[in-house]
């Protein structure tokens, strides 16, 4: 992307962006098909080049979503994505989800960063009180940077998925509005 880039949400190492049509050949190479992102995120899923062209035109113009693309601040690399979604207006609550989907970015806080700056978001220009996730707990570094947000565990749902042989449980977190702890 060129330095020109819409930075929806900013930070000091990364920014948000809204995901564009371009993007798409990116989130079909990188996103979908990396054998350790697959497992971190329970997919199972094949998906085709017009598959992935499909879920962005019905994602696109659902109001109940924002789906942005995590890049660097440096160099304006896509480096990987986060959602919030079922953005419930009336109860004041959504879900979030991030995904990394360079290894050489894993564990070095760029994915907190940016789900900071959506928790941000949510809490202060949507005016949520609550935002959830789910995590598989063999996900030990996502439920550490969760944490770290303030994210607590309100659930666990056992043997919720079946992937390569083996059962594992599902991590249900949420963090309010005033548990919210910024991550730079």
């Amino acid at each position: 992307m060129s330095s020109d880039s819409i930075k929806f949400l900013e930070g000091k190492r990364v920014y948000l962006r809204p995901i564009e049509n371009e993007d798409l050949d990116f989130f079909y190479k990188k996103a979908l098909w990396d054998e350790e992102g697959r497992r971190l995120t329970g997919t199972q899923a094949v998906f085709s080049r017009v598959g992935v062209q499909n879920w962005f035109e019905r994602i696109s113009t659902d109001s109940s979503r924002v789906d942005l693309i995590l890049c660097l601040q440096d160099s304006d690399r896509p480096i990987g994505d986060l959602a919030m979604l079922e953005i419930d207006h009336q109860n004041r609550k959504a879900v979030v989800r991030v995904s990394i989907f360079d290894r050489d970015y894993w564990g070095k806080g760029y994915g907190s960063e940016g789900m900071s700056l959506v928790l941000e978001y949510g809490f202060g220009i949507l005016n949520l009180n609550r935002v959830g996730l789910d995590v598989f707990a063999f996900n030990e570094r996502a439920i550490a940077s969760y944490k770290k947000l303030g994210f607590q565990q309100e659930g666990r749902i056992r043997e919720d998925l079946f992937y390569d042989g083996e059962y594992h449980d599902s991590i249900l977190m949420g963090v309010m509005k005033d548990e919210f702890r910024k991550v730079e």
